[in-house]
């Protein structure tokens, strides 16, 4: 008799479950959803001059920040083996985890401060509001 009202209470339990967890999943998504669209608000925006490439990923913009990096050519070499490896490689489907497709072309890999020559020489070339 216990056993029977213990597999009772469990069964009532579970039965009673996927309401309150469905609900508790639509506000925390609500809640994202939320906190996605609303934007940056904290303020902090660094405007410094950058040399940054156009999005994108092919073998020129391997080229590009491996020449960047004063990288030997073996070095370049070897990380175009490896990109040309990548690009025949297919993207994971992991379990009860969706993601929108990765769009590669839409990302630029490459950005840093203009070169060391272009830095202001002392604090009175730097402009004042990034002080």
């Amino acid at each position: 008799m216990t056993s029977s009202s213990s597999t009772e209470t469990v069964q009532t339990t579970q039965d009673a479950a996927p309401e309150p967890i469905s609900e508790a999943v639509s506000e925390d998504r609500a809640r994202i959803d939320a906190m996605v669209e609303r934007g940056y608000e904290a303020g902090f925006v660094t405007n410094v001059e950058s040399e940054t490439l156009p999005p994108g990923l092919d073998e020129d913009t391997v080229r590009f920040i491996s020449g960047k990096k004063g990288e030997p050519e073996w070095m370049t070499q070897w990380r175009l083996e490896a990109f040309r490896h990548w690009q025949t490689m297919d993207n994971p489907e992991w379990a009860h985890v969706h993601y929108p497709q990765i769009d590669y072309q839409a990302i630029s890999y490459f950005s840093a401060p203009k070169s060391k020559d272009d830095a202001p020489k002392s604090l009175d070339e730097v402009d004042p509001e990034l002080l």
